[in-house]
């Protein structure tokens, strides 16, 4: 159990970020705490006229090996893992004339950051801190004694403590910093770990594998209300999008706000901005309505028009800068959360009247062709998997019937496959010049699917006063194969012309034989898309 406060006399610092450094070490100085630091550490203090003894004055080893080889020094590691109150750890203190250190302060090398800017192989080995993180958990180890941080926000916090316990730091800060450190030197090591893991490519499964992150937000609640919940950015599995995105106005999201906000972004992603504007509205991690058109405007009021009672409080995602046109429409129902690549100041100041509506800019797309990997939790264990890169422009789709699609069907067809991919198992989607018209997801029958994807497209006709269902003329997308007839019956019965499908069931000739007699065309794609 550690003890009440300790004092602190010897505080050694090493930091690659040097934000608040000298204002810190001089806070430091002037209680008389003696300072010890390394290389630009101590270039740094010393320039500030600070008094402090160079890291080699205590090991009596030069730095060596371009820096590679200061702190692995028993006068560093013995003077962080003496224990105070052990007469033998004191007595070889003594014996070999080293001096304790109280207060440990390093960050580390910024491997994240070069991991994020896509350096060479060996830019990213030299940025592999190896003193560093001994120190840290030499010191987090002894956090009894020894006082470790390794965040610049937690100067003050140390500040503050020696100013509370006259010149110690309590045992329950001592204990905090301590997690703190060693969920650091994890989340580092992971970092590292899984870059490697990719660099070789007959790692799929490592044997080991280590996922760590740094708190972005910390949430009032989880998915309900009595879960508590955490948002963590993680540098191995980063990609444009929500972790990367600013959030320019609107109140704190929350986890479903993040969840949905993910999916609406990934989804929209599919549509190439330099092709057309792309809308999709998300409602609880599944799209109620998604369009392609010529603007941005036209794209969200046809996405709205798919699903409008769904879309009240939805997500909306775009893939291109949003503007006012389209600013002005989207505010007119009640919306959770914007996120789009950029936003006019015009778009900004409409979205901004609206001061409980978020908007999040994320400057660029995620690439829907990445792999990567996501990661979910089971009971005891972690499911990883590569992401599904897979998209339909790079699928040589194969006609099974004897109609041929026309190239209308074909297009639509690519259009309704982009957006089955982001819709829950079993997925069913029409689609209708480039727009989706019914939409149904997550049912454990296909069949299900197709008949609540039906109904929402009838419904849809029956909210403007259409006769014909929306669906009539459309073409249906199938996230994976129809298992039987049926499904397929019921998408030509609510008025499909052609089918888009993976394929490879067992009754695929039956399926087939179904499609010529209804005189629908279907392709097959041999790329399934399970969204569970």
């Amino acid at each position: 159990m550690p003890r009440d406060a300790t004092p602190v006399t010897r505080a050694l610092l090493s930091v690659s970020d040097k934000t608040g450094l000298v204002e810190f070490a001089r806070a430091l100085s002037e209680r008389r705490i003696a300072l010890v630091s390394t290389g630009g550490t101590h270039k740094a203090l010393t320039e500030a006229g600070l008094p402090v003894t160079e890291v080699s004055e205590l090991t009596r080893f030069p730095e060596m090996m371009d820096g590679r080889v200061k702190t692995l020094h028993p006068a560093v590691h013995g003077g962080l893992l003496a224990i105070r109150d052990n007469p033998e750890h004191q007595a070889a203190l003594a014996a070999h004339g080293l001096q304790a250190i109280d207060l440990l302060v390093v960050n580390l090398y910024p491997f994240e950051a070069t991991l994020a800017q896509g350096s060479t192989y060996d830019e990213h080995v030299e940025n592999i801190d190896v003193g560093g993180p001994a120190m840290i958990r030499a010191a987090a180890k002894n956090h009894a004694d020894v006082t470790v941080v390794v965040d610049v926000a937690d100067y003050a916090v140390i500040l503050s403590e020696l100013e509370t316990h006259d010149g110690g730091v309590g045992a329950a800060t001592r204990r905090r910093l301590a997690q703190k450190a060693f969920s650091r030197t994890a989340t580092y090591d992971a970092a590292i770990a899984n870059w490697f893991a990719g660099e070789i490519a007959s790692e799929d499964a490592p044997a080991f594998r280590a996922f760590g992150g740094t708190l972005g937000q910390s949430l009032r609640y989880g998915e309900n209300p009595h879960q508590s919940a955490a948002f963590y950015r993680s540098p191995g599995l980063a990609r444009p999008g929500i972790a990367t995105a600013r959030q320019i106005q609107g109140k704190a999201l929350s986890y479903n706000n993040l969840n949905d906000t993910d999916a609406a972004y990934e989804c929209v992603a599919e549509f190439d901005a330099a092709r057309s504007a792309a809308v999709a509205i998300i409602k609880h991690a599944n799209p109620c309505g998604v369009a392609e058109a010529s603007s941005l405007l036209e794209a969200y009021e046809r996405a709205l028009a798919c699903d409008p009672t769904s879309a009240f409080g939805g997500i909306v995602a775009l893939n291109r800068t949003l503007d006012a046109e389209a600013a002005k429409s989207i505010v007119q129902i009640f919306t959770e959360v914007i996120i789009a690549p950029d936003a006019s100041e015009e778009a900004m100041a409409i979205v901004g009247a609206k001061k409980n509506l978020r908007l999040l800019l994320a400057a660029t797309l995620p690439d829907p062709r990445a792999t990567g990997e996501t990661v979910r939790t089971l009971a005891g264990g972690l499911l990883v998997q590569g992401r599904d890169g897979a998209v339909v422009d790079d699928m040589p789709l194969q006609v099974v019937t004897q109609r041929q699609p026309t190239e209308a069907e074909f297009s639509d067809m690519r259009f309704a496959y982009r957006v089955a991919k982001h819709v829950k198992s079993n997925a069913i989607v029409y689609a209708r010049d480039r727009a989706t018209v019914g939409i149904g997801a997550g049912q454990m029958s296909r069949v299900d699917s197709s008949r609540i994807a039906a109904w929402k497209a009838a419904e849809g006709a029956r909210r403007i006063g259409e006769a014909d269902s929306l669906a009539k003329g459309s073409v249906v997308a199938s996230d994976a194969f129809f298992p039987f007839a049926d499904g397929l019956i019921a998408a030509a019965e609510a008025g499909a012309t052609a089918v888009i499908q993976p394929g490879g069931s067992m009754r695929d000739d039956e399926v087939i034989r179904a499609a010529d007699e209804a005189g629908l065309a279907m392709v097959f794609t041999g790329i399934r898309h399970f969204r569970h």
